[in-house]
């Protein structure tokens, strides 16, 4: 029923068209909220302590995401080849020993006093009043994100006028600004 749809990120589209068989395509991008590791304990990813508990998502894309920011940290190492989607068996190298909770997504907020630290999605994060650049000690890389979010349309409408268009007004100085006003940083552009 849509001309266009501000959809998820590209490991997502993907999943859903191979799982449902879905015949639409991304024309464009639009915004990444980047994941980050939050602390109430610590102030730097060098201060986590042996044996350190760390909440990740429990559901596959996110707990990849997790997993991928935890590596880039050098916290631990992921087996060669997981690509976007490691689980935590894929896990080669753990130095520090550090142990893993996994819960839903939107518990990982609540559960963060009781953690070393916790890898927290943006929406979580904001709805819970945290704030990315202050209560982070790590956050994923920003330019060149594979989840940032895309506008998907129908199979064979990718070069409709309108369809153009409307990228173009969603990826303007003006969206821009606004997305860097309002969420200082929690959701910037990713055109």
């Amino acid at each position: 029923d849509l001309d266009a749809n501000a959809f998820q990120h590209r490991p997502y589209l993907e999943a859903q068209i191979a799982a449902r068989g879905y015949k639409i395509a991304p024309v464009g991008l639009t915004f990444v909220q980047p994941i980050g590791l939050y602390s109430r304990k610590v102030k730097s990813v060098a201060d986590l302590p042996n044996k350190a508990t760390i909440g990740i998502p429990n559901d596959p894309s996110n707990s990849g995401r997790a997993l991928n920011l935890l590596a880039a940290q050098g916290l631990i190492k992921l087996a060669p080849g997981r690509g976007l989607s490691p689980s935590v068996l894929d896990i080669t190298e753990n130095p520090k020993g550090i142990r893993f909770s996994e819960l839903d997504a939107a518990q990982l907020p609540r559960a963060l006093p009781d953690l070393d630290a916790a890898v927290i999605n943006t929406d979580h994060a904001l709805n819970a009043g945290l704030d990315i650049r202050k209560d982070t000690i790590a956050v994923e890389a920003r330019e060149g994100n594979p989840y940032a979010n895309l506008i998907v349309v129908r199979q064979g409408n990718e070069n409709r006028p309108e369809v153009k268009a409307f990228v173009a007004a969603y990826q303007s100085p003006e969206v821009a600004n606004f997305l860097e006003t309002r969420f200082k940083g929690a959701i910037i552009p990713a055109w």
